[in-house]
């Protein structure tokens, strides 16, 4: 493949990311969800009650990131924190009642946005 067509696709993946990107923060904001919230919110669903350190590796953000953005979710009602049995130093990260009833919303607005970006 030569250059400038390497570089006209690569312009294109970038801009199909950048609309599938505002896209989905469309549907989430009308969930009440901010951008990366969804991904918090679907590792717990996965794997609940990790630590905000092990949240953050999987997601690959710093941890000052992680802790910023479990605080809103908290206070939105989504999450709580619980000491561990282990070490009270340490918390783990649990979805609240409120929380994975959202958890099919969230879902929906990630499908619903792929389903967009492969239509075209």
């Amino acid at each position: 493949m030569a250059k400038a067509d390497k570089t006209a696709t690569m312009s294109r993946l970038h801009s199909a990311a950048r609309l599938a990107r505002t896209a989905l923060a469309a549907r989430l904001l009308a969930h009440g969800f901010y951008a990366g919230q969804d991904q918090i919110m679907l590792a717990l669903d996965r794997e609940d009650g990790q630590t905000p350190g092990n949240l953050a590796g999987k997601l690959g953000v710093r941890p000052p990131t992680i802790t910023k953005t479990i605080n809103r979710l908290q206070a939105q009602g989504f999450l709580e924190k619980r000491a561990s049995n282990a070490d009270a130093r340490q918390a783990h990260i649990f979805l609240t009642e409120s929380g994975r009833e959202t958890i099919r919303a969230i879902e929906k607005s990630v499908k619903k946005t792929e389903k967009q970006a492969l239509k075209g």
